[in-house]
């Protein structure tokens, strides 16, 4: 384009010769400017673009002769697209690396005989060999051998974990030395690494209220400053004409166009939806999956978080410490309180059949009620056996003796008869008390703890934590009522869990988050974040992160609107010039996106 200015030609052959860089950089706008008005959606930066570069070659043909600025609005409006497009690319291969955990086959081993296999075919309880350098198709328990993983792809962690026969393992991880031999305990549709990729994919469909907002401004800002430029480019010579002066009708068509190039709205309807993009893709990468560009906008908004302590705040494995005022042998009454408990999966039920001598023997029971949040009845060896708390007791009529040691206290009662009390213990996390102070730097206004368990319990662990608001002994049902309670009191609440019962406050509070390694598949399914390491200090990234995207959107519409309004006021005056405009429109949108993908470099602490 700049040969053509010395080249010596006037009139229409010069503007051929300008039209060839014009349709080169330019055909695609047209074309689908020429598309938008055919579907009858007219208002788009394709129409603005094409009608000014337009008639500034329809200016440069009947007045000026010069046709450099239509093909320069048109070549800059292109580089920002490119600058917007790479921006785009940078933020997609974040949430690419995500896909690259997808398995692409698994090895499963019958009668010795190991055949390569879609994942998608293999079924619960079959054993898949893993070797070396292999990724883990579907969820499961090592049978055999030992190993270390790397965990990244999930977690965010660089961290390998070191592996052994009887622990659970997660589909997405790298086996990075032996051979493991893998049974596994769900269908690939239900392994986590199915589940990630769902989250991730739908995560754009949910958009913010910042993106709603743009989309709404832009549906009816546009056509309103084409009309605008309309009535500049008309009104102003009509008036001066009725006046009896010379109606300049090509500087007020100068005008007008200059206002249609300043006024395209690509900064906001490009960086706003960006900067969520971005900002998922990047807290992905943390371990941290974002549902919805919408949860992560509502966690910048949270003033008050409210946190499960079981296998949220602490470590979820539970060890009997010692047996309490019993009435018959201590290792009878663990054996009938691990047989009641026997189908529960819950950590507690865990500890007591841990703390048997030997495997209990399940045929025995014939009968078992789980009460919510209290503990179960069974029918063993013929006899009614209730373990739970105190709670369970008092609704069964057993009179008993509370015992008041810290830690968790599961009471025992067969036949009615209270029979002991069974201490269990459970440790903090060590980021938990870390987690607890980050929130507090955050400006988080109120931290609370709601459990299930004994008062003493939960005030010890809220006592290494430093929470100072404990809620203890509550059914599920009750800790919806907290979270709605301070709901009311007019907080922002986040409510972090785990367990199958926190299920119904994650759904209810303005912003789920859950425990995603060890946490209940109903937790994951009802949370909005899903923090995919259970370590408590991911939270203090999400909110970070969160915090960081929303000030880069309100930079990005601030500055865009105040730029642009300055310089539509300099172009209806006559001040700004078509180079003026292409920086109001094109130079605003690459800083915008720039300013946008600033949240894929956020350091991870």
């Amino acid at each position: 384009m700049a040969g053509l200015a010395f080249v010596p030609v006037r009139g229409w052959a010069r503007f051929a010769l300008y039209l060839v860089p014009y349709f080169i950089v330019g055909w695609d706008i047209l074309r689908g400017a020429a598309i938008g008005v055919l579907n009858r959606q007219v208002f788009d930066e394709n129409f603005l673009m094409a009608v000014a570069t337009v008639g500034a070659l329809v200016i440069g043909i009947t007045q000026t002769g010069d046709y450099v600025e239509a093909v320069a609005v048109m070549l800059f409006y292109q580089v920002g697209e490119l600058f917007q497009s790479y921006a785009v690319g940078k933020s997609r291969r974040n949430i690419s690396a995500l896909m690259d955990i997808r398995p692409d086959y698994a090895n499963v081993e019958k009668a010795g005989v190991i055949t390569q296999t879609d994942p998608e075919a293999v079924e619960v309880g079959c054993v898949l060999v893993v070797r070396p350098g292999e990724r883990i198709p579907i969820d499961g328990i090592v049978v055999e051998g030992s190993s270390v993983l790397d965990t990244a792809a999930l977690t965010g962690e660089s961290q390998p974990r070191e592996i052994s026969p009887g622990e659970e393992v997660l589909s997405g991880c790298i086996n990075l030395s032996g051979v493991l031999r893998i049974r596994t305990t769900k269908p690939y549709t239900e392994s986590t690494v199915t589940r990630i990729l769902e989250l991730v994919e739908n995560a754009s469909a949910r958009k913010s209220k910042s993106e709603k907002f743009i989309s709404r401004f832009a549906r009816y800002y546009t056509p309103f400053v084409c009309y605008a430029a309309l009535a500049l480019a008309l009104l102003p010579p009509v008036i001066r004409i009725i006046l009896g002066l010379n109606g300049v009708w090509g500087e007020w068509l100068y005008r007008a166009l200059t206002f249609l190039v300043i006024s395209c709205p690509c900064a906001l309807v490009i960086s706003i939806p960006l900067t969520f993009f971005a900002g998922i893709g990047a807290a992905g990468k943390a371990g941290v999956l974002v549902k919805g560009a919408n949860y992560l906008e509502a966690l910048s908004k949270v003033s008050a978080v409210v946190m499960d302590k079981t296998g949220t705040l602490t470590q979820g494995k539970f060890r009997v410490e010692q047996v309490l005022e019993n009435t018959m042998d201590g290792e009878k009454l663990l054996e009938l309180a691990a047989l009641a408990e026997s189908a529960s999966s819950h950590p507690i039920s865990q500890s007591l059949r841990s703390a048997c001598s030997a495997e209990p023997d399940t045929t025995r029971v014939t009968r078992i009620f789980e009460h919510s949040g209290r503990g179960v009845t069974a029918i063993v060896d013929g006899r009614e056996v209730a373990v739970g708390n105190e709670v369970l007791l008092q609704e069964l009529g057993v009179a008993f003796t509370a015992c008041h040691e810290a830690g968790t206290l599961v009471y025992v009662a067969v036949d009615g008869i209270y029979c002991g009390c069974i201490l269990i213990r459970d440790s903090i996390k060590p980021t938990a008390a870390q987690a607890v102070g980050k929130l507090k730097k955050l400006g988080i206004r109120r931290i609370v703890m709601l459990t299930g368990d004994s008062e003493s319990a939960a005030n010890h662990a809220a006592g290494e934590l430093g929470i100072t608001e404990v809620y203890s002994r509550l059914l599920p049902g009750d800790k919806v009522q907290k979270v709605e309670q301070l709901m009311e009191q007019g907080e922002k609440v986040a409510f972090v869990g785990d367990g199958i019962n926190d299920a119904p406050v994650l759904g209810r509070a303005d912003v789920g988050i859950a425990m995603g390694a060890l946490g209940s598949d109903a937790a994951i399914e009802a949370a909005d974040v899903v923090l995919m390491d259970d370590d408590p200090q991911k939270l203090v990234t999400a909110m970070k992160l969160s915090a960081k995207c929303m000030a880069i959107v309100h930079q990005n519409i601030w500055f865009a609107l105040g730029i642009k309004l300055v310089c539509l006021i300099l172009g209806a005056l006559g001040f700004a010039n078509m180079w003026l405009a292409i920086f109001a429109d094109v130079g605003v949108m690459v800083l915008a996106v720039l300013n946008a993908v600033r949240v894929l470099f956020m350091k991870r602490r």
